[in-house]
């Protein structure tokens, strides 16, 4: 079987920067498995994982503009520590879901004054043009429920209610069903 919209694919991938450095990798643990064509990956490596099957193994690039978008400056802004709540202990590394005039949005704490806080919110691989290597470890055809749910294994993957919630959920996103004590 080759890996097609709504198969799900099991990979091992390991990603490095244009400098060769390690980012992420599977290869120390469990696959990666995931229904394909869902936009759970990025686009151009499901793309390039289309077709192929079982046992395949190939090296792909994905440019910073194709993977998580270019760094983007006008991103990173200073809030007046007064925007945050007294007493707040906030450092440097921090992360955090924000509201902004596009939604919610997790940045990154960059600095730290009395006065201000400097915030990120590009995302940390922004741009990183990225290299692939995988391997692909199985593809089946994927379950009703699975495609009902959108998300290997079905259920509403609420996590409270162990992603069953009775095979229930109120939405063909697979958002929660409200049953799962959440």
């Amino acid at each position: 079987m080759k890996i097609a919209k709504d198969t799900v694919a099991t990979i091992h991938y390991t990603l490095t920067d244009a400098n060769g450095d390690l980012l992420d990798s599977s290869r120390d643990g469990e696959p990666l498995e995931y229904l394909h064509g869902r936009n759970y990956l990025l686009a151009k490596l499901e793309e390039q994982l289309t077709g192929k099957q079982k046992g395949d193994c190939f090296e792909t690039d994905i440019s910073a503009k194709d993977g998580y978008g270019e760094y983007d400056e006008s991103l990173v802004s200073e809030v007046p520590i007064t925007d945050f709540e007294p007493g707040s202990q906030i450092e440097e590394g921090m992360a955090f879901q924000a509201e902004t005039e596009e939604g919610y949005q997790i940045v990154v704490v960059k600095k730290v004054t009395p006065e201000t806080i400097t915030v990120d919110a590009n995302h940390e691989l922004a741009g990183k043009d990225l290299h692939f290597n995988i391997e692909v470890i199985d593809v089946r055809a994927a379950t009703e429920d699975e495609l009902r749910s959108g998300r290997v294994g079905g259920g509403c993957g609420c996590g409270g209610c162990g992603g069953d919630c009775d095979g229930e959920c109120e939405s063909d996103d697979g958002s929660c069903c409200g049953n799962c004590g959440n």
